[in-house]
């Protein structure tokens, strides 16, 4: 990767886009496969309703995420990733790696690297 020091608004979008509050868990919860919304919330704490649902609309519109309806009954709607979806799963591993060697999660005990 270069590191040119002009601004790219392609970049930033990007960087946005992924690191919206929740996006992130969401598209990294999907990585492993479609999910029903339900499936989502209960895999995702803290998440409301609402907010899911705000997010899975806009990783829509970004067409990272497709919504998938079945003509049962009752009806089942699910949500799988794209393409464009699933071309960020190198960039979750590779921010998976860099939590492991440099963010500190909160601990059960004190004799984590914080405590030295």
């Amino acid at each position: 990767m270069t590191h040119d020091s002009h601004f790219c608004p392609d970049f930033h979008k990007a960087v946005e886009l992924i690191g919206q509050r929740w996006s992130g868990a969401i598209v990294r919860e999907m990585l492993a496969g479609a999910r029903r919304f339900s499936e989502l919330r209960g895999a995702i704490p803290d998440i409301s309703d609402r907010m899911l649902c705000a997010r899975l609309k806009g990783l829509e519109a970004e067409r990272i995420v497709e919504r998938r309806v079945y003509a049962e009954t009752p009806v089942r709607v699910d949500y799988q990733l794209t393409a464009k979806g699933r071309a960020l799963e190198q960039v979750f591993v590779a921010i998976g790696h860099w939590t492991d060697e440099w963010a500190v999660c909160p601990k059960a005990s004190s004799d984590g690297p914080e405590a030295a």
